[in-house]
């Protein structure tokens, strides 16, 4: 895998070059720019990386600015000090947003989700510039009527962190989704409970909408974890999980009919 590093600090590079030894054999880092005119410059004359690592602030301005001079035709995971631009990133290539000082599991979690989205558009005729439309195309915001207009096929299991290690986890073995504060869980209908690094919203997008349903803000369930359904106050339902919630799940109001619809099926 050829990735870029767009740094402007020679100790963060050497940190990242480190770094992605360690949790990717398989990286060789073909470039190494520290402002918008060598990234510019750089991707105009030497092939497509794989996948670009880009800091947003540069030694001549902010990185998003690259995209505005080029076209940038790879997947990009910003790695930066600051938080406040994350929607901003997640409006052109990006496949995550890591905040320094880089920790080890997060940057392994980057790269198996870049992973399984090149994986998933890989069944393709054309390996060279079709996968690379589609995984682009899937890293931006789709208009829903086109979106559905295609065959879309859902995520089949998440890799995760547990005690030392990465483990993946089978879709069919998780009974529901829930959010605490800005960070998401998922349990297991074993009981197990993992982070998941994705939003509420990137996980309702991967999810079968068959098997799975966003009843709050909050939870994502899946039919076998309802075990129990009480009509509740202001007309929303009270649900019991399998296994036992965390927290109070109730069916927001106005997604009450779709939910009665969904489990009916």
């Amino acid at each position: 895998m050829n990735v870029l590093l767009v740094e402007d600090e020679p100790l963060a590079v050497k940190k990242l070059e480190r770094l992605l030894s360690e949790v990717a054999f398989d990286v060789k880092v073909t470039g190494v720019t520290g402002s918008i005119r060598a990234t510019v410059e750089w991707l105009e004359s030497n092939p497509v990386p794989d996948l670009i690592f880009l800091d947003i602030e540069l030694s001549d301005g902010q990185s998003f600015e690259i995209f505005q001079r080029t076209r940038v035709n790879c997947p990009v995971i910003f790695v930066t000090s600051y938080d406040e631009f994350a929607l901003q990133a997640f409006k052109v290539n990006s496949v995550d947003y890591l905040l320094k000082p880089v920790q080890k599991e997060d940057l392994a979690n980057a790269i198996a989700k870049f992973r399984d989205l090149k994986t998933h558009y890989t069944r393709t005729a054309n390996p060279v510039s079709s996968n690379i439309e589609q995984l682009l195309l899937s890293l931006v915001h789709q208009n829903p009527a086109s979106a559905e207009a295609d065959k879309k096929e859902y995520r089949k299991r998440f890799l995760v962190k547990h005690l030392q290690k990465m483990i993946s986890v089978e879709v069919s073995d998780i009974a529901y989704f829930w959010s605490e504060g800005r960070v998401n869980f998922f349990k297991t209908r074993a009981g197990q409970k993992h982070l998941v690094e994705y939003t509420m919203e990137e996980l309702e997008s991967m999810l079968d909408p068959a098997d799975w349903f966003r009843v709050s803000r909050q939870f994502i369930v899946s039919v076998p974890s309802v075990a129990e359904i009480h009509p509740y106050f202001n007309n929303r339902l009270k649900l019991h999980l399998l296994p036992k919630e965390p927290e109070e799940v109730t069916v927001s109001r106005d997604r009450v009919a779709d939910f009665k619809v969904w489990m009916g099926k």
